[in-house]
């Protein structure tokens, strides 16, 4: 995989996808002017976070996201247009205006509810995933405290592991060494050549690669942070808010949203109902 993704262009992803456009759109479904004038629904994503977004063995993208995408962009009669972005880069993307939709599994903070807004499409914890040689030495109530530890740059992970070596310190044990990547590759890669101890992440996504790696890497038990996610657009956009809340109403309603989770082994983290969070006092419990 990581072959493809060196070797695909950018430019390359509207082409594989633009296969999803069609002719109806549901009667309850909202565009947003941005999806009228162009006909495209354009989304800022890594391609690089499975089960969520990645290229399959011919290239495709191709996961949870890219395949809920494209049935959205079916229900607003538009072409899906993936644009691949660094996950640092999104946020301040959206602020910027370059693209109006991130998405992501984007969990909700104070500081990204500054600048952004997000709609819940899913749910999830973190975890940390070793290699099945080190896993008896992740032990006690701070596993992870003397140990080396790699995060994508500006995710929940990355905030998480700061906020668990100031629990290490103040208990009197040492604290996390953090290495931070750009791509959740480079971290995979970086454990199994022995230059990090653990990788933190989503704990869907872990709990895939645990699979589809035949446990080359293997999850360990502890779960942090349990909480929706959501896709994440410009602060204030209610036209596409809306677009995209009514659009995954009608693909939870008819089935399609739980078939899609269940196809990747991830029906246990689907939630009720998609929904806006414009700040932190709309975050559901789930």
């Amino acid at each position: 995989m990581n072959r493809h993704l060196k070797q695909l262009a950018c430019a390359g992803f509207a082409a594989l996808l633009g296969g999803w456009s069609v002719s109806a759109m549901a009667a309850d479904v909202s565009k947003s002017p941005e999806v009228e004038e162009t006909g495209k629904l354009t989304v800022a994503n890594t391609i690089d976070f499975a089960p969520f977004e990645y290229l399959d063995a011919d290239g495709k993208p191709t996961g949870i996201i890219i395949e809920l995408a494209g049935e959205v962009a079916k229900l607003v009669d538009a072409e899906l247009d993936v644009q691949r972005t660094p996950f640092p880069s999104m946020i301040p993307g959206l602020a910027a205006g370059r693209f109006k939709i991130a998405w992501e599994t984007f969990s909700a903070n104070p500081d990204r509810l500054k600048q952004v807004d997000f709609v819940m499409f899913i749910k999830a914890g973190i975890a940390a995933s070793t290699s099945p040689e080190k896993k008896d030495e992740f032990t006690g109530e701070l596993p992870l405290c003397g140990k080396r530890v790699g995060v994508s740059a500006g995710s929940a992970s990355d905030f998480l592991v700061d906020k668990l070596t100031a629990e290490c310190t103040e208990k009197g044990l040492e604290p996390i060494d953090k290495s931070v990547f750009n791509s959740s590759t480079d971290i995979i890669q970086a454990v199994l050549a022995d230059r990090v101890d653990a990788r933190m992440d989503d704990a869907t996504a872990s709990s895939y690669f645990e699979v589809t790696s035949k446990g080359q890497l293997v999850v360990l038990p502890t779960l942090y942070d349990v909480a929706p996610l959501g896709l994440a657009i410009a602060k204030d956009d209610k036209p596409t808010a809306d677009m995209m809340v009514s659009a995954l109403s009608e693909l939870f309603e008819n089935g399609t949203y739980q078939s899609i989770l269940e196809k990747y082994g991830m029906g246990a983290y689907a939630i009720k109902e998609p929904y806006f969070v414009g700040d932190m006092e709309a975050l559901r419990a789930e």
